[in-house]
């Protein structure tokens, strides 16, 4: 391997790395990490119940496939537990655009007696960010994403912003 190609790798790999870091920074400011992580990798393997965090209008503009919305501002735990399998260990797996309303909703459902829960790690960003599809309200592939505002755009490196 030439020393360009080993740098062009260094500098790929040190990026993601950065950018780790300071969404694990970030999260860590808003987070009380009392929800375990699961990252998109993983989710993109297993299967889950998900829900999505967000509010209908981001929801509107694209989500995970097979997704519930259960909102954030108007979350309704009785309503959420409604859509649930009565069984406490189904894997359940929360987001919204980084992981933050998600872990508030995600600890709501553990109250309840839910054991296998989870937070995905940058949300629907991160999703979006590693190559993985979102749909539209029709369930049409879509490179839109609703970034909440524009100082939470920053995180989504891939797609097209919708505020």
């Amino acid at each position: 391997m030439s020393m360009k190609k080993i740098l062009i790798l260094f500098l790929l790999i040190s990026s993601v790395s950065f950018g780790q870091k300071k969404l694990d920074k970030l999260l860590n400011k808003f987070n009380k990490n009392n929800v375990p992580y699961i990252s998109v990798d993983s989710l993109a393997t297993t299967n889950a119940i998900l829900l999505d965090a967000r509010e209908t209008k981001e929801y509107k503009v694209s989500h995970l496939n097979n997704a519930i919305c259960v909102g954030y501002d108007y979350f309704d735990v009785t309503k959420t537990l409604e859509k649930l399998p009565k069984d406490k260990n189904a894997k359940i797996v929360v987001y919204c655009s980084l992981g933050i309303r998600s872990e508030i909703v995600a600890d709501k459902l553990i109250k309840e007696g839910y054991t296998n829960v989870y937070n995905l790690y940058g949300g629907i960003f991160e999703w979006k960010n590693n190559n993985y599809s979102i749909i539209d309200t029709l369930g049409n592939k879509t490179e839109k994403v609703h970034t909440f505002n524009k100082d939470w755009s920053k995180w989504l490196k891939k797609g097209k912003k919708v505020y």
